[in-house]
C-alpha cells in the first residue's frame, strides 16, 4: 500500500512538474522579443490569408515589402511603420484599434482612406480548421513583437452624461477646434451639415445653399415668422432664413467659438434686428419658450442629446411650437448596413471617445417613436445619405488641400484624427452603414388641421 501511494503521489507530483515547466516555458516565450525575421515572416503570412481578396489597395511593410492590390484601379496604399504596428492592430472591437493605431502613427493611408476603411465589409476570408494553429502562432508572435500598446489621448469628461455641464464640454471639445480650421475646408457660410446636391454635379457652395433653402422650403417659412434654431453653429441657417424668408430667428449653440463667429457675420449682414444668436441649452430654451415659435430647425444637433433625454427634447419642442407649427429634425442615424458587420469588427466606440464624445445615433424608427409620444404627427421623412457621402468626400478633399495650413493648427495627433474621421465617414454613408434623416414634424392645431400643401411640388420649383 505504501509503494502504490508513493507512486501514485511521485506520479502527481511529475504531473504538477511538467505543468510548472510548461507554463516556464511559455513565459519564457512570451517574454523572449520574435526575431525580426520571425515577425516579418508572421505578418506576411497573416496578412495573405485575411486580407481580403479583392482589394484596391496596396499594403506595405516597415521593409518595403509590398503586397498589392488585387483589383483596379489602386486607390490607396495601408504602410506599416514599424514591426510593431500589426501587432498593435490585433485587438478588439477592430474598428477601435485600427483608429487609435493611425492616431498613433503605427500606420499610414496613402489614398483614398475609404477605401481601407471598406476592410471590413470586405473580409471574405475562407479559413480551414488546418488554418487555424498557423495563423494563432503568427497572432503570438505579433503581439510579441508589438509590446504594450500606448493609447492616444482623448477627451476626458466630468459629471453624468448628457447633463448640461458635460454636453457643453463634448460640443466644446469638438467645435472650439478653431474658426480658423474649420474656415479652410467648409464653405462661405460655415455650414456644418450634410449639404444637397440636386444634380450631383453641384460645388459644396452651390449645395449648401441648396440645403439652406430646402430646409426653409420644408418649413414653409413665411416673412413675420418666429423660428428657433437649435444647435445655430455659425449661423448660417439663421442669416440665410432672415435674409430670403423674412423671419425673425433665435439661434442657440454651446460653442462659444460658434457664437462669437456668427454674430459678427450677422452683424455683417445688417441683420441685427432680425436675428439673436445666444449661448444656451436647448432645455433652457424650449423649457422657456411656451407655443412662442412658429417653427423649429434641429439641424445635425440630435445627434448630441442622448437616448434618455430624447422624450423631454420632443416634448419641450412640441410646448415650445405654436399650434399648427412644424418641426424640421435633421440628423443622423444608423444605417442598415450596420447590422452586416459583427460587432467585433465594428463597434462605433471610435467616434464616441475620439471625435464627437457622448454622442449617440438612435435608428430613424426610434427617433420618430419618440417624436410620436411627444404627439407631434410625422409628415414626412426623407433619407439623404448619398447627399452627405458627397458632402464628407468635399469636405475631406479640401481638408487635404489645405494641409500645410491645417497640421500646424491641430498638432499631429488631432490632425490625422480629422483626416480619418472625414475620409472614413464618407465611406460609411456611401455604404449605408450611415444614413441621415430629414423628418418634417407637425403640431396640429386645435381642428387637427395642419397648414401644409396637398403635395411636395413647391419644395422643387425652380
Amino acid at each position: 500500500m505504501t509503494g502504490t501511494r508513493g507512486r501514485r503521489r511521485l506520479g502527481q507530483a511529475s504531473v504538477v512538474v511538467g505543468a510548472a515547466t510548461a507554463a516556464l516555458a511559455a513565459r519564457k516565450m512570451a517574454a523572449t522579443p520574435p526575431t525580426p525575421t520571425q515577425v516579418r515572416s508572421s505578418a506576411l503570412h497573416l496578412l495573405e490569408r485575411v486580407l481580403p481578396t479583392s482589394r484596391g489597395f496596396d499594403v506595405e511593410l516597415w521593409d518595403g515589402t509590398v503586397i498589392p492590390a488585387t483589383r483596379q484601379p489602386v486607390q490607396a496604399r495601408l504602410v506599416l511603420r514599424s514591426e510593431q504596428a500589426l501587432g498593435r492592430l490585433l485587438r478588439l472591437p477592430a474598428d477601435l484599434a485600427l483608429g487609435e493605431a493611425y492616431l498613433r502613427g503605427d500606420f499610414d493611408i496613402q489614398g483614398d482612406i475609404g477605401a481601407i476603411a471598406g476592410i471590413a465589409d470586405d473580409f471574405d476570408a475562407q479559413l480551414r480548421p488546418a488554418d487555424w494553429p498557423g495563423l494563432l502562432n503568427d497572432v503570438q508572435v505579433l503581439k510579441r513583437a508589438a509590446g504594450a500598446v500606448p493609447a492616444p489621448v482623448s477627451v476626458s469628461l466630468e459629471g453624468e452624461q448628457h447633463s448640461r455641464e458635460r454636453d457643453r464640454a463634448a460640443i466644446q471639445y469638438h467645435y472650439d477646434v478653431s474658426n480658423d480650421f474649420y474656415r479652410l475646408w467648409l464653405d462661405s457660410r460655415m455650414v456644418y451639415s450634410c449639404a444637397y446636391f440636386p444634380t450631383g454635379q453641384e460645388t459644396l457652395e452651390q449645395a449648401q445653399e441648396a440645403k439652406l433653402e430646402y430646409i426653409c422650403r420644408k418649413l414653409r417659412l413665411q416673412a413675420g415668422e418666429r423660428l428657433l434654431d437649435i444647435g445655430c453653429g455659425w449661423g448660417g441657417l439663421a442669416i440665410y432664413a432672415a435674409q430670403r424668408y423674412g423671419v425673425q430667428v433665435l439661434g442657440v449653440t454651446l460653442s462659444q467659438a460658434q457664437l462669437m463667429e456668427a454674430q459678427e457675420r450677422v452683424k455683417a449682414a445688417g441683420l441685427q434686428n432680425r436675428v439673436t444668436l445666444e449661448l444656451r441649452d436647448y432645455r433652457d430654451v424650449l423649457a422657456a419658450g411656451h407655443a412662442s415659435f412658429d417653427k423649429i430647425a434641429s439641424i445635425g444637433m440630435a445627434e448630441h442629446v442622448g437616448r434618455k433625454n430624447m422624450p423631454t427634447y420632443f416634448r419641450s419642442a412640441y410646448a415650445a411650437l405654436k399650434p399648427g407649427g412644424l418641426m424640421l429634425n435633421h440628423a443622423i442615424s444608423d444605417g442598415i448596413g450596420q447590422a452586416r458587420v459583427p460587432m467585433w469588427l465594428q463597434s462605433g466606440n471610435f467616434a464616441r471617445k475620439y471625435v464627437f464624445p457622448d454622442g449617440e445615433l438612435l435608428p430613424v424608427w426610434e427617433t420618430l417613436k419618440h417624436a410620436s409620444e411627444a404627439l407631434f404627427e410625422l409628415r414626412d421623412v426623407e433619407n439623404l445619405r448619398e447627399h452627405y457621402a458627397l458632402t464628407l468626400k468635399h469636405w475631406a478633399g479640401r481638408l487635404e488641400a489645405q494641409e500645410a495650413q491645417a497640421r500646424p493648427m491641430l498638432g499631429e495627433q488631432r490632425w490625422r484624427l480629422w483626416r480619418l474621421y472625414l475620409g472614413a465617414t464618407s465611406y460609411y454613408f456611401q455604404k449605408g452603414h450611415l444614413s441621415i434623416f430629414q423628418s418634417l414634424l407637425a403640431k396640429p392645431d386645435a381642428e387637427r388641421a395642419v397648414p401644409l400643401p396637398l403635395t411636395r411640388a413647391d419644395l422643387y420649383r425652380a
